[in-house]
């Protein structure tokens, strides 16, 4: 923490002696006249302004190019995937125990206050791991095979918890590409229609079918990205808390056996 306050000290002192030398540099030069400034500034906010205006305009008329209807679909596939998704997220971070501490907790409300005082540790915890413990507690007096069956069975579902709604998120990933796939089919219909239609090939006839093909399977990629990045996040640590969980479960039958040879 020391070298923490040091080095931002540091930082600061360097970061104020560097403005001192620019507003040195500043004064010696040419200033231009203000108003000029104030002209610049504005003219950059307009143009920022109109960026911004041109991006919402552009992803708002692209929306209404590749149709209202698959474009919907496939936004509330994106939607309800990112809701799934995001209530997935919040739910193993809070589900994320610090196991080495509540070990240390538990071996030593079993050497100062027995079973009881153990599990209110593990009541006190929050986390799939705590529920574990207290399960495993619960039936000490049964025998370690009762211990061992119990944590192995509850931590089967504490991991169907852990893994509840993922399947919601697989759906989306598969169904926002496969709408802007059917959105690309009838665009390619239409577009052969047209010239059926008008019996003769012209670029003018085929490209809006062609356009709107386009724009919903970039719609429905962009919507699977998003949602994949999400599903693989939230694999890759649902295995790091499963991992976690079977580890300290075999470092609370160890604690516990240690505890009966106490006895």
């Amino acid at each position: 923490m020391k070298r923490l306050f040091a080095l931002i000290a540091v930082f600061g002192m360097l970061l104020f002696m560097a403005s001192n030398v620019v507003v040195a540099q500043d004064s010696t030069a040419t200033a231009q006249p203000a108003a000029k400034v104030a002209t610049d500034t504005e003219e950059a906010a307009a143009a920022t302004a109109e960026e911004g205006q041109s991006f919402h305009s552009a992803l708002k008329q692209k929306f209404i190019e590749g149709g209202p209807g698959f474009m919907t679909a496939v936004l509330l596939s994106l939607v309800l995937g990112l809701a799934f998704a995001i209530e997935r997220v919040l739910y193993l971070n809070l589900a994320t125990t610090n196991t080495k501490k509540l070990l240390k907790n538990v071996e030593e409300a079993l050497e100062t206050g027995g079973i009881e005082a153990a599990k209110e540790v593990c009541r006190k915890t929050r986390g799939p791991v705590a529920s574990i413990f207290y399960q495993g507690l619960d039936r000490a007096n049964e025998g370690m095979d009762v211990v061992e069956k119990s944590v192995i069975s509850y931590g089967g579902v504490q991991a169907g918890l852990l893994e509840s709604g993922l399947s919601w998120i697989a759906l989306f990933i598969a169904l926002a590409p496969m709408l802007g796939f059917l959105g690309t089919v009838i665009g390619m219909v239409e577009a052969f229609d047209a010239i059926e239609a008008a019996g003769d090939i012209s670029p003018s006839l085929v490209a809006g079918g062609i356009k709107v093909a386009l724009i919903t399977t970039i719609g429905g990629l962009i919507a699977a990205i998003v949602l994949q990045v999400f599903y693989n996040y939230c694999m890759n640590k649902i295995d790091s808390l499963i991992n976690n969980m079977e580890d300290a479960s075999i470092s609370l039958l160890d604690i516990l056996v240690k505890h009966n040879l106490k006895k």
